[in-house]
């Protein structure tokens, strides 16, 4: 029997790892973050908010190994 593992050329970012942030000098800003619709009612707003500041829910931004690479090189 063989087995063949595929590799992800994926890497998963996370607030507090390197390059999570970008930064152009002047503005240092997160790579992923999230977007509440103003249609969102209230209460679900809360509760997503809620859910954030508790950690319940991070942000999380991908970049592909060939992107990450390109990061490293170029700090």
């Amino acid at each position: 029997m063989t087995y063949t593992v595929l590799r992800s050329n994926v890497k998963v970012l996370r607030p507090g790892d390197p390059y999570f942030t970008i930064s152009n000098g002047v503005v240092v800003t997160s790579r992923a973050g999230f977007e509440i619709s103003k249609n969102c009612p209230a209460e679900y707003k809360s509760i997503f908010i809620t859910a954030i500041n508790a950690g319940w829910i991070k942000p999380v931004a991908h970049v592909t190994e060939e992107e990450y690479m390109v990061m490293q090189l170029s700090n």
